[in-house]
């Protein structure tokens, strides 16, 4: 999907919201996790255990929430954790996305960064087996790290910048050169790319920074995670980090995904969506 596309996106739905499917079984509701005790046929395959179960929650909560987002964003840890049963629900979970709702923007968060012959597999992996539009990097092994994911046409690099969490301080805020390191990386990450293929991850919880950060980064998309459980406000992102198009992918994952932990779960996932979708409004 190119950026264009994306932006047609954002003005159809008159939102940036982007869904995280961070699925873990322990939360789920009890009916969705008794699945796990009987299989089910999918195009030919069979899903028993796990990932059944996983599967039949993610398609219960992405049919609910659709209607308010323009993204979703698996984070791979809560799929590999499970093993095979795992990877498998999150192809199948790619497939259903893909094939019921084929203009949704697809985000792997992966965080994934190493050495250039080996981010050229990971590109293989992410983008050509598994489909997805995106996936998020660490730019900690330089440029040889990022530029294989750069050579696939309406792909995207989405780069690890100012994060949420609280020891980002260590190394981010660091200065190299009179300025921050994550200022540092992000105008090298430019350096090497256009706006129509790398965005960057900026917490919510560092809404203060994103006039500086769109001082010298004003027409890159934003992945902005740490929205509800977090703490991060949609508002205060919006207000010092929101473009002329938008550009801003602003993602709640818990919030959303565990709004409620009965039979009711899905359309308390809708409604948590749709209010954090007005919120997130353009």
């Amino acid at each position: 999907m190119n950026r264009e596309d994306l932006y047609r996106q954002i003005q159809a739905k008159k939102t940036m919201l982007c869904v995280g499917l961070d699925v873990d079984y322990g939360k789920m509701p009890e009916h969705i996790k008794g699945l796990a005790t009987s299989e089910i046929a999918i195009k030919g395959q069979l899903f028993g255990g796990k990932a059944r179960s996983i599967i039949e929650f993610n398609k219960a909560v992405i049919d609910a929430t659709a209607p308010y987002c323009i993204a979703y964003k698996p984070n791979l840890a809560f799929y590999e954790c499970y093993g095979s049963e795992g990877v498998r629900a999150l192809e199948a979970t790619v497939d259903y996305i893909r094939t019921t709702y084929p203009g949704i923007f697809l985000i792997a968060d992966a965080k994934r960064g190493d050495i250039g012959n080996t981010a050229k597999m990971y590109a293989r992996a992410f983008f050509e087996f598994m489909d997805f539009d995106a996936v998020t990097l660490s730019p900690y092994m330089g440029q040889d790290s990022i530029l294989p994911f750069l050579e696939y046409k309406d792909k995207w690099a989405i780069v690890l910048a100012l994060t949420s969490n609280a020891s980002a301080e260590q190394f981010q805020m660091a200065e190299k050169e009179g300025k921050p390191l994550y200022r540092a990386v992000m105008e090298e990450m430019m350096s090497i790319s256009t706006p129509d293929n790398m965005m960057f991850v900026v917490g919510a919880t560092r809404a203060e920074k994103l006039v500086e950060i769109r001082s010298f980064c004003p027409d890159n998309f934003l992945l902005i995670p740490g929205v509800g459980a977090q703490g991060g406000s949609a508002e205060e992102v919006i207000r010092y980090g929101a473009n002329s198009k938008g550009g801003l992918l602003i993602n709640s994952s818990r919030g959303i995904l565990y709004a409620d932990s009965t039979v009711n779960f899905a359309k308390a996932a809708a409604r948590v969506a749709s209010e954090t979708a007005t919120i997130a409004s353009i």
